[in-house]
């Protein structure tokens, strides 16, 4: 197999592999909450936002030490051990017990019989551990060595250890220029931006959902609802993704305007939601909620609301992701463990903080720090361009 095929055979058993994982795993946090309530009967004590809450807390901490871990064990032992901790975790759920739920949540980051829930979960579980197994097909270089290769490549064995060295000893470099890339003024300002886009990450994944789950006024499909939402988001994901990725190989405007659109879409979303939801539907009991907001509560706009929950979504993360990659090209690895170690952070903090406020306060937090994120994004941007301006660069090429 040639460099390039497997370099693209690589790509595309990432790229089923990660499917196959995630699928599993947002599926399981986007109904975990609510299969949990019904489950708090019994002698099972949890919550789906704790959860959530732990697996993002020592996600954001990991992102710190995560490439020294990986310059050790290599890149493909380490995603072959985190797919089976995903696994773990999903099949917790299977046969659950409080102790296994919060130490799975710890290894990422019910006791009724509902024969419902445990074929989901044993699904759920298949599907992420065929995602692990896949990683094992993952090519290496010497893999592919012609037979020229075998003296060059049996001195790379020997010299393992140096190697394996010199890589931790790039980790720690990184890890310490990460420390001195978040005090710079562009990534603080990036921070506000990235810290929204935990709040509502949070919330499009574990929280809406919840929601959706409690309001007893959808009527017996309730609980399909939320598979439905969960697609709905994927579609305005997907959707915005494939558009405003294509258009930043051409961006003659800019990224602020694809902010702007990001931010109006989730304002309107958060305003029919507002509308749409009862405020006790985040924290409602396993006997849901009867209560009304300003509307009877419709199916067509909580699906709606699903759709542009995504598309906002995909609107804001492309371009900072755009934005990171243009200005840190360099630097791009700390940048970037930057972004999700502040994008972490904030999702844990605002899975905590969902086990208690109402869902008015929950679309307020993200009003007001989506506000002010999109403005300090347009700040980097004008600031990007002037500099391009300066030095006689178009701005398209931003």
């Amino acid at each position: 197999m040639s460099p390039e095929s497997k370099k693209l055979f690589n790509i595309i058993v990432l790229g089923i592999s990660f499917m196959f994982i995630f699928t599993a795993f947002q599926t399981c946090g986007n109904i975990a909450q609510t299969v949990i309530t019904n489950l708090n009967n019994t002698d099972f004590h949890g919550s789906g936002y704790t959860s959530m809450s732990i697996i993002y807390g020592v996600f954001s901490a990991s992102n710190l030490v995560s490439p020294s871990v990986v310059a050790i064990v290599g890149p493909q032992l380490s995603m072959v051990v985190s797919g089976i901790f995903y696994s773990l975790y999903i099949a917790v759920f299977i046969q659950p017990a409080t102790w296994a739920f919060y130490t799975a949540s710890v290894f990422i980051g019910i006791a009724a019989a509902e024969s419902d829930r445990r074929t989901v979960f044993i699904a759920l579980t298949v599907i992420s551990l065929v995602g692990t197994v896949l990683f094992f097909l993952i090519r290496r270089q010497e893999d592919t060595k012609t037979p020229g290769e075998e003296d060059s490549a049996n001195e790379q064995v020997i010299c393992f250890p140096r190697s394996a060295q010199n890589k931790l000893t790039r980790a720690v470099a990184a890890f310490k220029k990460s420390i001195k890339l978040g005090f710079t003024k562009e990534i603080l300002l990036l921070s506000v931006t990235t810290a929204y886009t935990g709040l509502e990450l949070t919330f499009f994944s574990g929280v809406y959902g919840t929601c959706i789950g409690a309001v007893n006024r959808f009527g017996s499909e309730e609980k399909s609802l939320i598979g439905l939402s969960g697609i709905f988001i994927g579609v305005g994901e997907i959707l915005g993704g494939g558009i405003f990725g294509l258009l930043s190989k051409n961006n003659r405007f800019g990224r602020n305007p694809v902010v702007m659109l990001g931010i109006v879409v989730h304002f309107i979303a958060f305003y029919l939601i507002f509308f749409n939801m009862p405020n006790n539907a985040p924290i409602a009991s396993m006997e849901g909620t009867n209560d009304v907001a300003y509307m009877i509560p419709s199916k067509e706009v909580a699906v709606l609301c699903s759709f542009l929950l995504g598309l906002g979504d995909s609107c804001f993360n492309t371009q900072l992701l755009s934005i990171l990659g243009f200005l840190y090209s360099e630097d791009s690895a700390p940048a970037f463990a930057i972004f999700k170690f502040v994008q972490s952070i904030c999702a844990a903090v605002a899975y905590f903080y969902s086990n208690y406020f109402l869902l008015q306060w929950q679309l307020l937090i993200m009003v007001i720090v989506g506000f002010f994120g999109t403005i300090t994004f347009f700040a980097v941007e004008w600031e990007a361009a002037a500099a391009l301006a300066a030095r006689g660069s178009d701005y398209s090429s931003i």
